[in-house]
């Protein structure tokens, strides 16, 4: 797995285009387990909000997993009394299963989730958004641990959070800052992609989901959020944290083992139009010469072991030559793994055979070292033939370096192959956008929310003189209309797209609309 040479299957990200379509920008998905108490609330309150602030069309989700009690009543009431509101009913358990469902049946280009309790201020949802729809990042959090953040919990909780995030930057090396701040957002093309690699169906859901994204280089958008801590919050704390400890454990074999393929994710190597077009750029050169400098400095003191145990029955150059074979086929099986990346048995052989040249080439160093020492010194020092033996192999170190970055591991796009394909474990029917207009965008135009009509006031006319300007035609034309029988319904079964098996139940996503206001709306 090589997730900073491949270029993977994602696009450069661009600017989705603004205009008019049917289709919502943004998707709010809200989880919920037996609300039936504060789901109305929080619906009404993020719809007033969305309506007031924000420029585009949107939906708001209601994400019900197995309820017992009248919380699918009330998102089915709320879906129908309020146009840009849409629900449906998951019969299993599970934030990350409900989260990943809706998801993957969505048809709006960002998608967006926060809890019911909205606990985190909302004036942070466009901030959160706003570099999805621009395209400068991939995925958005909310964080409650940034310097600006505004906190409001009990030392208990803020204890928690903080212990689990150290764990996760100590075991998994995460730079995120919240993994479990409930209010975040990702980009559909990316989601599609990265959803059929997250296994947790749960609340280990978003950091997993965090975690593989940062691992193959998506660009992650932190934003400081107000958030005061919900009194009744339902979450089992001590459950929820063994399971999340699980889940790190979980996640953080599979990335030793290489068993992810993360670099299915990455983006080309700039984002910049005038990167997009360069060929045979160098990648993950500072890593690789980390990885080889810890693996050489091993290397090293096994070969100066091996070489002090064989000098005891032996010459000096018989000693030399064996200690360099075993040390030489221990070096090339470390550096295919630790340092390039390389995983399973292809081309194994192939590889030891070409290290086996380069430790011919390390050999005649060292030995041409010892020759000439001998030359120089009758009966040399154990000591000194150790000193000599340590300068030479420095300098076949970097040489060896060279042949194996060139050579014997070489960037896989420069021997011609191509990314493999990702092949998504669900797939889910997604409408299609005419971008005739549009030129080599991927994305539909953003659709703006429809404006109240101005009235016009009787002004004053002044008597000016006459001028020469053209005629203009001032006609007015029918403004064009979109097609949006294709969105009516998104049928897709919740089992398969949560858990890559069939289910029995048929949902059903409706489609929204755009709407003047709503008429219970004050404003």
């Amino acid at each position: 797995m090589r997730t900073d040479s491949s270029p993977g299957n994602l696009p450069a990200r661009e600017h989705l285009p603004a205009g008019n379509a049917g289709t919502p920008v943004l998707d709010v998905v809200i989880p919920v387990y037996n609300e039936e108490k504060d789901l109305q609330p929080c619906v009404l309150r993020l719809h007033e909000h969305l309506k007031r602030t924000f420029p585009y069309a949107f939906r708001i989700t209601v994400a019900d997993n197995a309820s017992t009690d009248t919380t699918p009543q009330v998102a089915a009431r709320l879906a129908a009394e309020i146009p840009e509101v849409t629900s449906f009913r998951l019969e299993q358990k599970g934030r990350g299963r409900a989260l990943r469902t809706v998801w993957s049946a969505s048809d709006a280009p960002i998608l967006a989730y926060m809890d019911v309790d909205l606990s985190t201020d909302l004036n942070a949802l466009l901030p959160l958004v706003a570099p999805l729809i621009s395209g400068h990042s991939d995925l958005a959090i909310g964080s409650r641990l940034s310097r600006s953040s505004r906190v409001v919990r009990g030392a208990k909780r803020e204890f928690i959070s903080r212990t689990y995030n150290l764990i996760l930057r100590g075991s998994l090396q995460a730079r995120f800052s919240d993994a479990q701040c409930g209010f975040k957002a990702i980009r559909r093309d990316v989601a599609q992609l990265l959803l059929p690699l997250v296994e947790d169906t749960g609340w280990f859901f978003d950091t997993e989901m965090l975690v593989l994204a940062e691992r193959a280089g998506l660009r992650i958008h932190e934003v400081p959020v107000d958030w005061v801590d919900d009194p009744n919050s339902t979450v089992h704390i001590v459950k929820t944290a063994t399971d999340d400890l699980k889940g790190v454990w979980r996640v953080g074999r599979a990335l030793a083992t290489g068993s992810l393929p993360l670099d299915r994710l990455a983006r080309p190597f700039g984002d910049d139009p005038r990167d997009r077009d360069l060929t045979d750029v160098p990648k993950g050169l500072a890593r690789q010469l980390v990885g080889f400098c810890v693996v050489g400095a091993l290397s090293t003191l096994f070969y100066l072991l091996l070489y002090s145990g064989f000098r005891s029955i032996s010459g000096s150059q018989i000693a030399n030559a064996l200690a360099l074979l075993v040390s030489a086929v221990a070096n090339t099986a470390a550096n295919r793994r630790l340092t390039f990346g390389v995983r399973g048995r292809g081309g194994a052989v192939r590889h030891q055979a070409q290290g086996l040249v380069v430790f011919g080439i390390g050999l005649a160093l060292t030995s041409g070292s010892l020759a000439a020492l001998n030359a120089a010194t009758a009966n040399p020092s154990h000591s000194t033939e150790l000193a000599v033996l340590v300068a030479a192999n420095l300098a076949a170190t970097v040489l060896r370096f060279l042949l194996f970055r060139a050579w014997v591991f070489p960037d896989r796009q420069s021997d011609g192959g191509t990314p493999s394909q990702v092949v998504a474990s669900h797939q889910v029917a997604s409408p299609t956008y005419s971008t005739a207009a549009q030129g080599h965008s991927p994305h539909p135009p953003l659709p703006q929310r429809p404006t109240a009509p101005t009235t016009s006031y009787d002004t004053p006319t002044y008597d000016t003189p006459p001028y020469d300007t053209p005629p203009y035609d001032t006609r007015s034309y029918d403004t064009p209309s979109y097609d949006t029988s294709s969105y009516d319904t998104a049928q897709f079964r919740a089992g398969e797209a949560a858990d890559r098996t069939w289910g029995d139940s048929t949902m059903q996503l409706q489609a929204v609309r755009p709407h003047d206001h709503d008429p219970r709306n004050a404003r």
